[in-house]
């Protein structure tokens, strides 16, 4: 019997004779096919309630981190609905770009190559200090182990249009105008009230609930998970738009005693995104497009000329952090986790990469492939990460607008000087771009990160993202599950050795033998999970230590 749109399976209806298709979400109840008529969506209704099977995740929020982690969860054919109060997706920018390590992640759902055409990959900042300008190249260090060394300055709205298409792609469809009231834990499930646009309401059984549902979470406020931090006093503006007057290709940046004002390439809606704050006694009237060529004309050394907004609004910008990423079966990722700044556009990237993280995890365990332990990791890996984001964002926040003396000291006076230093100083710069392109991000403090009893003395160790490189590896090494990656002689490694490895394993986990094209100079055994990262590292040829390994992560019914 084939499965519904949405990812069941058709239940019998006891009472009527027939077979009967048991789910009234969005996906089915648009399929007329499926539906004949308005009699046959009243036994759906009648029968909803006890017909349908619990899901295995509703997914509550459709921006880019809804969206990865439903591609994520359809991937494995995870039972889900994904619901979004809004009646549509942004089409604002909102977030503008994307850091090389997403696009890595992304890689797996064959979305990237469409971002990267729709995109904008910056390599220049512009530093408009008050007696010269500066040429800085972004990421031109320190990113030699990606295929996507750049800053792709793309719209919210188009990356959330690329994975929407993809999921289109898959018969994934997206409730809009669905809204989560309610939560209530019963017994193995949790018990999820959901309202339509049309007024109506229903229960939905989910084994676990993934709130992506933004600042102003629902499921963060039902599952009772604190938000902890402050909003800052400053407001700033926004708007996307055409300037005469700019260099094309590159990040603008004006720094003043009063603050700083950025111009972004976009492309799409409009050329340039604008991030400015507003002055110090200025009043608080609708942002208008006379009012941003104000500050801009206070701000800039330049003559520029602002036209044809697409858009225009002003806003004031919060740190907080969640006490908790998981509480009992209802998880928090994106927005819904961590809120701040957008220095450094760490926002979008880091909520994806949450989701990225917990998908596959959940995937597995709502398929009884892996222990309920394994979904312990989700916080242990992603807070500490959230809680780095909330540092950084907050110190580069304070530094471009803070209002002490001696900061706007620094910004005017001290930046000019030190900035051809900048240039030179290769190594802290590398460091930077390193940190902000998401790359430096590891787990090597997880439980779910082991170095068997010999560590290679080079390379990625546990914990570590697997790097491309050689040039290449991860491409060659690409798949779903999670990879074995064999470095040396083939002869180590014959077929033969793998069988208790793959033993009721074999669909989870493909083998790669990568000869000395290899990230590690001797011969060594690394497990890849199924988000890039290496989760078991070991030289030699023993297999000891990757069978405990999977023994305790991926355990068949002889462990």
């Amino acid at each position: 019997m084939a499965d519904l749109p949405c990812g069941l399976r058709p239940l019998r209806d006891p009472d009527a004779a027939g077979e009967h298709w048991a789910c009234g979400c969005a996906a089915c109840r648009v399929d007329g096919d499926l539906h004949q008529g308005q009699a046959m969506a009243k036994t759906f209704e009648h029968y909803r309630g006890f017909m349908t099977a619990p899901l295995d995740v509703l997914v509550v929020g459709a921006g880019p981190t809804g969206l990865a982690l439903t591609a994520q969860l359809r991937s494995y054919g995870t039972t889900f609905r994904i619901v979004d109060r809004s009646l549509d997706r942004a089409h604002e920018s909102r977030a503008l770009a994307i850091q090389p390590r997403t696009l890595e992640a992304l890689t797996d759902f064959g979305v990237t190559r469409e971002l990267i055409a729709r995109g904008n990959p910056a390599m220049q900042l512009r530093m408009h200090l008050p007696q010269r300008v500066v040429q800085m190249p972004l990421f031109d260090i320190g990113l030699t182990d990606t295929a996507y060394p750049f800053l792709l300055f793309l719209s919210q709205a188009e990356t959330e249009s690329v994975l929407a298409e993809h999921l289109e792609g898959q018969r994934v469809v997206i409730e809009r105008g669905t809204e989560l009231v309610r939560l209530e834990r019963q017994g193995p499930s949790v018990i999820c009230r959901l309202r339509h646009g049309d007024g109506t309401q229903e229960s939905v059984a989910a084994r676990y609930v993934v709130g992506c549902d933004g600042a102003h979470s629902t499921v963060r406020a039902q599952a009772g998970i604190g938000f902890e931090g402050r909003a800052y006093r400053q407001t700033f503006l926004l708007a996307d738009l055409e300037v005469d007057g700019l260099e094309r290709g590159a990040v603008h940046t004006y720094m003043t005693g009063s603050g700083m004002l950025f111009f972004f390439p976009l492309g799409s809606p409009a050329t340039w995104r604008m991030l400015a704050m507003r002055p110090p006694g200025a009043p608080d009237a609708e942002v208008k497009l006379g009012f941003l060529q104000q500050i801009t004309d206070k701000y800039a050394s330049d003559r520029l000329v602002l036209r044809d907004p697409v858009w225009m609004t002003d806003f004031r910008l919060h740190n907080r952090g969640a006490a908790l990423y998981r509480s009992g079966p209802c998880f928090l990722a994106g927005d819904a986790a961590h809120i701040h700044s957008p220095a450094g556009a760490q926002g979008m990237n880091t909520g994806i990469q949450d989701a990225l993280n917990l998908g596959w995890k959940l995937a597995l365990v709502c398929r009884d492939r892996a222990p309920e332990e394994l979904l312990e990791t989700y916080e242990t890996e992603r807070a500490p990460v959230g809680r780095s984001v909330l540092r950084f964002t907050d110190r580069a926040f304070t530094i471009g607008t803070s209002r002490n003396p001696l900061i706007r000291l620094a910004r005017t006076h001290l930046a000019p000087r030190l900035a051809p230093l900048a240039l030179r100083a290769t190594g802290p710069r590398g460091r930077v771009f390193r940190t902000v392109s998401e790359l430096g991000i590891h787990y090597r403090r997880s439980p779910a990160s082991t170095a068997g009893s010999r560590p290679p003395r080079r390379g990625p160790r546990a914990g570590d993202r697997l790097p491309d490189l050689p040039r290449g590896l991860q491409a060659r090494s690409a798949g779903p599950g999670w990879r074995l990656l064999l470095s040396g002689p083939p002869t180590l490694w014959p077929d033969e050795r793998f069988t208790s490895v793959l033993s009721g394993r074999a669909d989870l986990i493909g083998v790669h033998r990568l000869g000395s094209d290899s990230p590690w100079p001797d011969a060594v055994q690394g497990l890849v999970r199924p988000d890039g990262y290496l989760g078991y590292v070991a030289r030699g040829a023993q297999l000891e230590g990757l069978l405990a390994y999977l023994d305790r992560w991926l355990p068949t019914k002889h462990s």
